[in-house]
């Protein structure tokens, strides 16, 4: 579409965010009459004489049809608001981003969607929490959103993709290669495309991923998503800025308690204080959003036990570690049959073992 490329001329102007681009949409008949506009039409737009001055000289120094040509170099799609495609869920919110940068499947954003962020520094209750409720989720057809961060985003993610799911990642940088942060995720967003996910941002090619960028990023996390649920998150974090977020965008707010000992706690905990949802398993999540269209959580989810010595151990095990010796006094096992046994249903992906010899249920 012609308009497109001053689509991308106008947004490369960072002080055109959502709200000015409403105003420039709403006054002028396209997006070329708004780029080739004079200073005095900004005014009356609604721009403020500063920024309108700004544009103008800025303006001399981009090239639309380069814009465009770069876009299509790297095989990046742009979705504007005014696209039937267009998530609806984002679109309902306070200040949607008028264009979006996407690569993959946009069919991914569904309105069956559940943002999952927490911790940069998670515990190992953080990890195994994360991937057994995502596959939960994604066992009943929920779509993952979460931001690509080190920590539980980069957990969510991929356990999304291990589980044969979808997931939706929201950066805070371009979407060319060179600027997707962080770069060890560079490959995980290679997974998310190829299994029919989708990654987007609202930031133009070669967007570097400057601090503020990522507290705007976080309102298109909860902004996707039927609501929001926190794994682990300190105080004051980027978590509990996407929690803020969807509470004012009349989402829920869920959160999994922890340690009043733990800092990566504290956050979550205060959340359930607020009000927030206290969630013990996806089920908590599918039964409180009241999903009548998705697949329903079934018992046929729970580890069926092939031998009475599994049985025996099963009822032992939990989400918790437990140390070898004391399965075995809780069980009255023999030691090689508990040692035999619980190696046969690490093979079998009933059990993972945490190592020193520490175990606990897989799903």
């Amino acid at each position: 579409m012609e308009d497109l490329k001053y689509w991308l001329a106008l947004s490369q102007f960072c002080k055109f965010g959502p709200v000015k681009l409403k105003k420039i949409k709403k006054y002028f008949p396209n997006m070329e009459a708004a780029y080739k506009a004079p200073l005095k039409e900004y005014l009356m737009a609604g721009i403020d004489a500063k920024t309108a001055e700004e544009f103008s000289i800025f303006k001399h120094q981009v090239e639309p049809d380069r814009l465009l040509c770069n876009l299509n170099k790297e095989k990046i799609k742009t979705l504007t608001i005014d696209d039937e495609a267009y998530p609806k869920l984002l679109k309902q919110i306070y200040d949607p981003p008028l264009l979006i940068y996407y690569r993959g499947r946009l069919e991914a954003a569904s309105e069956f969607s559940l943002a999952i962020v927490g911790t940069r520094k998670f515990t190992g209750y953080g990890q195994r929490v994360t991937e057994k409720i995502v596959k939960e989720l994604v066992a009943n057809n929920l779509t993952i959103v979460s931001g690509l961060a080190l920590g539980i985003d980069t957990l969510a993610h991929q356990a999304a993709v291990d589980a044969g799911g979808k997931t939706v990642a929201v950066l805070g940088s371009g979407l060319d290669q060179q600027s997707i942060y962080p770069s060890q995720n560079r490959y995980l967003s290679d997974k998310i495309q190829a299994q029919g996910g989708l990654i987007l941002t609202e930031y133009p090619l070669g967007t570097m991923p400057l601090k503020h960028h990522f507290p705007q990023r976080n309102r298109l996390i909860s902004g996707l998503s039927l609501g929001t649920l926190v794994i682990e998150a300190g105080e004051k974090s980027g978590a509990i800025i996407t929690a803020m977020h969807a509470l004012e965008q009349n989402r829920d707010v869920f959160a999994i308690p922890g340690s009043i000992y733990s800092a990566c706690s504290a956050g979550t905990n205060s959340l359930i204080k607020m009000g927030a949802k206290l969630i013990a398993g996806a089920k908590d999540i599918i039964e409180s959003l009241d999903l009548a269209e998705a697949v329903a959580y079934t018992e046929s989810k729970k580890i069926i036990p092939e031998s009475a010595e599994e049985a025996i151990i099963l009822a032992r095990l939990n989400y918790e570690p437990i140390h070898v010796d004391e399965l075995i006094r809780l069980t009255n096992l023999d030691t090689s049959v508990i040692n035999s046994t619980l190696t046969i249903m690490e093979m079998k992906g009933m059990i993972k073992n945490l190592g020193n010899m520490q175990y606990v249920l897989s799903r």
